[in-house]
């Protein structure tokens, strides 16, 4: 049974990606086919804000009860968070040069948002590679981390909204769920979401264990 979520993970995501480009999809002026990417780009964002949250999640646990294995975990889950920010921006930029001629603008609020919600998440790896003390570094980090979730969101999905903005659903855009994301696309969007976020808990629990064997290693 504990295995039942990685295959459902590997089943989900399979037929994303082969689904996801065969199904039909909406006829839509400057998106185009495009639009499938929709079924990528979000839910793995989605994945990286799980994980951002998993280690929003242990931070505070850490704070609570002062148990290191916490800390570990705070750790493996934002830098399994940081790496699906990877392809979440690459995604994001092809997606970009095809509708809005550039791969990169510094126009969009969000994309800035997304470029210093990435800097604040290397802060607190520079911040905990500053600290040898274990128990002093698990501290200021649990504390930094909470900063930096909250900070993260504030850049991507609040002050987007606030402002003029190129994406859908920020800046006055409508959202794709609202007159795109038909029937169809639902069917594939909502299975690519659960897959990506059980892939990305996946490779945290893969993360977690190499973690503490290196630990036990190194302390042997």
């Amino acid at each position: 049974m504990k295995h039942l979520y990685k295959i459902a993970a590997v089943v989900l995501i399979l037929y994303t990606i082969v689904w996801g480009l065969l199904n039909t999809v909406p006829r839509l002026d400057i998106l185009n086919e495009t639009i499938r990417n929709v079924y990528y780009h979000v839910p793995i964002w989605f994945a990286m804000l799980f994980q951002m949250g998993l280690s929003l999640v242990y931070s505070i646990r850490y704070l609570g009860n002062n148990n290191l294995a916490h800390d570990t975990k705070a750790q493996t889950s934002a830098e399994t968070g940081l790496f699906f920010a990877i392809p979440g921006i690459l995604t994001g930029a092809l997606w970009a040069r095809y509708t809005w001629g550039t791969f990169w603008t510094f126009q969009d609020p969000k994309l800035n948002g997304v470029a210093i919600g990435i800097l604040i998440y290397l802060a607190y790896f520079i911040l905990r590679g500053s600290v040898t003390d274990e128990v002093k570094r698990a501290r200021i980090s649990a504390v930094y981390n909470i900063f930096a979730f909250v900070m993260l969101n504030v850049f991507i999905m609040i002050l987007p909204r606030l402002t003029d903005s190129l994406h859908p659903g920020n800046g006055g855009n409508p959202a794709f769920g609202k007159y795109d994301l038909d029937n169809n696309m639902r069917l594939v969007f909502y299975p690519a979401c659960i897959g990506w976020i059980l892939f990305s808990y996946w490779l945290f629990e893969v993360k977690t264990r190499f973690t503490f064997l290196k630990k036990q290693t190194d302390e042997a």
